[in-house]
C-alpha cells in the first residue's frame, strides 16, 4: 500500500513542499505521495488521520506548530526545548491507532544554512518575532554562541517593541533573522518588519525565514545598506531532508 505524508497549516497554496516530496519521490523510485492539508482549526487533524491510514509523517507550518504538542505522545529533546514542532512522525499499533511523535528539524535546517555566513563580529542577534520558528531560531543561535534579543511588535516578557531598537543595539547586534511572516505570499510581499533599515552596515547580516518570494523586501532593504543577506531556501530544504530522515528513522 502507497505509504502518504503530507503537511498541515493554513495557508497552504504557496508551499513548496508537496512537489518537493512528490519530485524526491518519482526520481528515486519511492512508493509514496505527499498531500497538503489545509485545515483552518487544528482540530481538523483527527478527521485527516482517521481518513488516511497509511500516513507515515507530516510536516507541520504556520499556524500550528505550538498548537500540535496537544496532539502528540512524546517529543524529541530538540523539539521540547524550542517548544515548537515542524515535523511528525506517526506509527499505528495493531489496532490502526495512530500514534504521533514530534520533532523539530528547523533548528537543524538554519544552523547548517547561517554557519558558512558568519564573521567574527557577528556575536549577537535580533530575532524579528516571536512564533513557532523564532524558537528554533533561537535554538540554533544559542548552540552556534550567538547571543539574541527578541524584537515584537509591542514590548512582553523576554522581547522589546520595534520602536525600542536603539542606535546602540542595531550596531552591536549584527545578525537579523526575520521570523514574522511579513513579506511572504499570501502575507503581504510588499511589507517588512518595521526595523531602523538606515542603521544597517556592511558588518550586518540579514537572514530571512521566508523562503516565497526568496527576495523579500527585507532583504532588499538590506541589500540597499551593504549588508550581507539570505533567504531561507535552503533553510527549508535542509530540514526538509532532516523531515525525511526523521520519518524513515
Amino acid at each position: 500500500m502507497k505509504k502518504l505524508y503530507g503537511i498541515i497549516g493554513y495557508p497552504l497554496g504557496q508551499s513548496a513542499s508537496p512537489s518537493f516530496f512528490n519530485k524526491k519521490f518519482s526520481d528515486e523510485g519511492i512508493d509514496a505521495h505527499y498531500a497538503p492539508y489545509e485545515i483552518s482549526d487544528i482540530k481538523e487533524l483527527k478527521k485527516i488521520l482517521a481518513d488516511n491510514p497509511t500516513l507515515c509523517g507530516f510536516n507541520v507550518t504556520i499556524p500550528y506548530k505550538l498548537q500540535i504538542k496537544d496532539y502528540l505522545e512524546g517529543m524529541s529533546d530538540e523539539a521540547a526545548e524550542v517548544g515548537a514542532v515542524n515535523v511528525v512522525k506517526v506509527t499505528h499499533d495493531e489496532e490502526g491507532k495512530a500514534h504521533l511523535h514530534g520533532y523539530n528539524s528547523d533548528v537543524i535546517g538554519f544552523a547548517r544554512s547561517l554557519s558558512p555566513l558568519l564573521k567574527e563580529h557577528h556575536k549577537r542577534a535580533l530575532i524579528l518575532g516571536t512564533g513557532g520558528v523564532s524558537k528554533a531560531v533561537a535554538c540554533a543561535l544559542h548552540k552556534l554562541g550567538i547571543e539574541y534579543l527578541y524584537v515584537s511588535r509591542k514590548s512582553q516578557d523576554k522581547a522589546i517593541a520595534y520602536e525600542e531598537l536603539t542606535d546602540d543595539i542595531m550596531s552591536t547586534h549584527t545578525v537579523i533573522v526575520n521570523c514574522t511572516p511579513l513579506g511572504m505570499v499570501g502575507h503581504g510581499v510588499d511589507l517588512s518588519p518595521s526595523i531602523p533599515y538606515e542603521k544597517l552596515t556592511g558588518k550586518h547580516l540579514l537572514y530571512d525565514v521566508v523562503y516565497n518570494p526568496e527576495n523579500t523586501l527585507f532583504l532588499q532593504k538590506g541589500r540597499a545598506m551593504g549588508a550581507t543577506t539570505k533567504s531561507g531556501y535552503e533553510m527549508w530544504y535542509l530540514q526538509a531532508l532532516a523531515s525525511w530522515e526523521i520519518w524513515n528513522s
